[in-house]
């Protein structure tokens, strides 16, 4: 490294603040320079965790930028409000890492690309199951070519419900009330199951299938009485050589990551000459072969040196000059936004919907 990054975490809205500020605290050469958030409780347990002292505290951005001029800012706001703060924070020159998913709408999504296009920047969407070695190994047997020309994505993705657990994973148990009152709950913030994992299946799955772009789509969810968003979701795309499923779920039986629930979630995919499994924090893949039809566990590969987590990526991506790839650029990402789009199209008006452009 030639630098120490500054860096700044800006809107505490989604709860994985807390995890990507601890992964700046944990990386040598970035110095955590400043918080803010409107509300000055949401950033309490933060402040406590990583002993950020009062000076670097704010809960005006334009001060916070201003004051601490990172080179790189964390957003994880609303999803509906994302267009809104890449548009706000992008003109002070840092470079964005934007929490999942990548936008409200596709229309967002181009303001945001715009936005950066404009200061001269780079901006990386995080997908946190990129992270997972099990994917990181499914992508890299499919880009060796050990399945063949990918023609089919499963996925099945969720958890409890995003109100279940907070920074570093701490269980809680919402009350209908905190439901309520949360943004994930509400539709003109991006609530919803289909808008808080689609992006998770399709972003991913575009990245296993090399970038494909769908000819149409077709989605269900169901509504839980009391509230405006979905929690379940499927959604099946047509390409042109064949069919893809991608399955969201708030209410899972228990959390992936603590037991897995079934159905388990994760990825299945097919190939011309085989096929992978792949499941949350599982430590091999499941793979058949021509040569093995019968299949047999492979283990998963380790993530390469500093690129193990979104903040080591896009630190080490930005330091050497290299370029944002798969699922965390804004190139995939949009097809992934894509697709979420036409899905919500197609659930609200009952029906398979060409790919929004």
């Amino acid at each position: 490294m030639t630098k120490r990054w500054r860096v700044a975490g800006i809107n505490f809205s989604h709860m994985h603040m807390g995890d990507l500020l601890r992964q700046v605290s944990e990386h040598p050469f970035a110095d955590i320079v400043g918080i803010c958030d409107e509300q000055p409780d949401a950033m309490r347990a933060t402040i406590e965790a990583l002993q950020i002292p009062p000076s670097d505290v704010f809960t005006d951005y334009q001060s916070c930028m201003e004051s601490t001029k990172p080179d790189l800012v964390i957003l994880c706001p609303p999803t509906g409000e994302h267009a809104l703060w890449v548009e706000r924070v992008a003109p002070y020159g840092a470079h964005l890492f934007v929490e999942k998913p990548f936008a409200g709408s596709l229309a967002d999504a181009d303001r945001m690309i715009a936005a950066v296009g404009a200061a001269g920047t780079q901006m990386m969407i995080n997908w946190p199951i990129r992270w997972e070695p099990c994917y990181y190994t499914t992508w890299r047997l499919i880009d060796q070519g050990a399945i063949g020309d990918m023609i089919e994505v499963h996925h099945y993705g969720g958890n409890r419900g995003p109100l279940y657990h907070g920074a570093d994973k701490v269980e809680i148990e919402p009350t209908a009330e905190a439901k309520n009152r949360s943004w994930w709950y509400k539709l003109q913030s991006g609530g919803g199951s289909l808008r808080d994992y689609l992006g998770y299946g399709v972003t991913i799955g575009t990245w296993f299938n090399g970038g494909q772009i769908p000819i149409d789509v077709t989605a269900v969810t169901t509504q839980t009485p009391g509230l405006e968003v979905d929690e379940h979701s499927i959604t099946v795309a047509r390409y042109q050589n064949g069919l893809s499923k991608f399955e969201t779920r708030w209410g899972t039986f228990t959390d992936p990551w603590i037991h897995q629930p079934q159905p388990k979630c994760g990825f299945v995919v097919r190939g011309t000459a085989g096929t992978i499994s792949a499941y949350d924090y599982e430590s091999t893949v499941r793979v058949q072969t021509k040569d093995q039809p019968e299949g047999y566990d492979h283990p998963v590969a380790h993530l390469p040196s500093g690129e193990q987590n979104g903040v080591q990526y896009l630190i080490t991506r930005l330091e050497n000059g290299l370029p944002i790839e798969g699922p965390l650029s804004p190139e995939i990402a949009r097809i992934g936004q894509q697709i979420i789009d036409t899905a919500i199209q197609s659930a609200e008006e009952k029906r398979t919907v060409p790919l929004r452009t």
